[in-house]
């Protein structure tokens, strides 16, 4: 299944001053030249900050990782626990 950001992105994103000192904290838990490893919980803490992954969140934590954009866009959109468009919050039954 080919998954795809969705068209309308915000313009730009940043860390809550919490979820900034959480992520740097998470970056410390791996070894020297290992940090790229923490690029799954990092997008995961900007998707329940945004409520959803967008762009611009995907750059700001592949620059924190000193990864290249294209690096955490290919994580983002291999798994699934990703939302890269909005999603509802309520359900109509």
């Amino acid at each position: 299944m080919l998954r795809r950001l969705h068209p309308e992105q915000p313009a730009s994103f940043a860390f809550t001053p919490a979820n900034l000192a959480w992520a740097e904290a998470q970056i410390t838990k791996y070894p020297e030249g290992r940090q790229a490893s923490a690029i799954i919980p990092l997008l995961w803490r900007a998707q329940e900050q945004e409520g959803w992954l967008t762009r611009p969140a995907i750059e700001y934590v592949a620059d924190m990782l000193g990864l290249a954009h294209i690096r955490a866009l290919e994580v983002a959109t291999f798994y699934f626990m990703f939302q890269l468009q909005p999603v509802g919050a309520v359900a109509h039954l």
